[in-house]
């Protein structure tokens, strides 16, 4: 490699690393907890809930759905969601199906007995907090697509690093330290070294971050043009005033798709479905791809499957962009590998602005020995 490629490289390197520093500290600092989300929620947040009938067989959803509308006269189901850890359905219902979100009555109810569930009172919670700085910088859409940005800057000074580790290390064998010489090459041998070997991490989860950094337009494109395409290809199907049997309406649409499970029901009407459909949404079993959904729409007249629409590519990547961000899908092993590869980046963020500060320090003690005549040391 020529003297001028190593010096275009060692400029991309320094200024896209400087550039992004700063966030991706903040990011860095605010991910370590977020690894631990469920479990530091769980600690600050306890759920003192229990089911009335913990080892009587669950009512069906037909039942809860009956018993929700009971104390409800007068309103439609618009929404039916799942507890995963919790043997507990959500019924979302309003005065009409298209009912605005401040008018919709939202109530848990238990599976067991058809209870009602008492909301959690936790306040804000610590780690939404977090989150919400982590994801956006409480600025929305231009906090995400700016911090995808500074995704792009990491990638790319991790780029130039790799590709200026052989060149500037072709004379020292592998993981050599030079701790006998100055201060700065030691802790330039030791960013170096780390640097390289969790390349592979740093890459991963800073392309991961930018494709998160794009969850509103990605999800907005698969509803207005893939969900939207399956919704209007029924539209014109006459609703019907008989309602069929939501239980067989989910298991209909789980037939269709016997490695998922059910995510939540959209009820006719409601923004996600047709005047005629339930739309059943499923999703993956494990934890790698509990983020991808696929929705099925069911004659809610007759029971019987309209389609199915798979999640398109790019919606996909999302799906499984988020578990390999945050490593949430190998147990607590796997996140304490995490932590340790985020406090190393933090590491590495921090010796990366020492060395650019040294070497200007440096700089200008040579500059001074210059403007005073002194003979520099070799």
């Amino acid at each position: 490699m020529g003297k001028q490629t190593i010096k275009a490289w060692s400029w991309v390197h320094k200024w896209t690393s400087l550039l992004c520093t700063l966030f991706l500290l903040m990011l860095c600092l605010t991910g370590l907890p977020l690894i631990f989300h469920d479990e530091i929620d769980g600690a600050l947040n306890p759920d003192s809930w229990t089911p009335a009938n913990p080892a009587a067989e669950h009512l069906t959803l037909d039942e809860i759905l009956d018993t929700a509308l009971e104390s409800r006269p007068g309103e439609v189901p618009i929404f039916m969601s799942f507890d995963i850890e919790r043997p507990v359905v959500n019924v979302t219902s309003g005065p009409s199906a298209d009912a605005p979100g401040s008018a919709m009555h939202f109530a848990s109810f238990d599976l067991t007995s058809g209870n009602l569930v008492p909301p959690a009172d936790n306040g804000e919670s610590v780690m939404e907090f977090i989150l919400q700085l982590h994801t956006d910088m409480f600025l929305g859409l231009p906090g995400m697509l700016f911090l995808g940005f500074m995704g792009i800057l990491f990638a790319l000074s991790v780029v130039s690093g790799v590709v200026l580790y052989a060149p500037f290390m072709r004379k020292l064998e592998f993981g050599t330290v030079r701790r006998q010489q100055s201060k700065r090459l030691k802790w330039l041998d030791y960013h170096n070294l780390l640097g390289i070997t969790a390349v592979a991490w740093l890459l991963v989860v800073g392309l991961t971050g930018v494709i998160n950094t794009l969850e509103e337009p990605i999800i907005e494109t698969w509803k207005s043009q893939e969900l939207a395409d399956l919704v209007a290809s029924n539209e014109g199907v006459a609703a019907s005033a008989s309602r069929a049997s939501l239980d067989a309406a989910v298991s209909a649409a789980i037939e269709e798709a016997p490695d998922m499970e059910l995510q939540f029901v959209a009820f006719p009407g409601s923004g996600f479905s047709t005047k005629a459909h339930y739309a059943v949404f499923l999703h993956g079993r494990t934890p790698v791809s509990e983020h991808v959904i696929a929705p099925v729409l069911i004659h809610a007249g007759t029971g019987e499957v309209a389609g199915l629409r798979e999640m398109p590519w790019y919606a996909k990547a999302l799906s499984l962009s988020r578990p390999l961000h945050f490593g949430d899908y190998g147990g607590l092993l796997l996140k304490l590998v995490w932590a340790v590869l985020d406090l190393l980046t933090i590491f590495l963020l921090v010796t990366g602005v020492y060395l650019w500060l040294a070497r200007g320090n440096r700089r200008m003690r040579v500059e001074r020995q210059l403007d005073n005549g002194e003979v520099l040391e070799a």
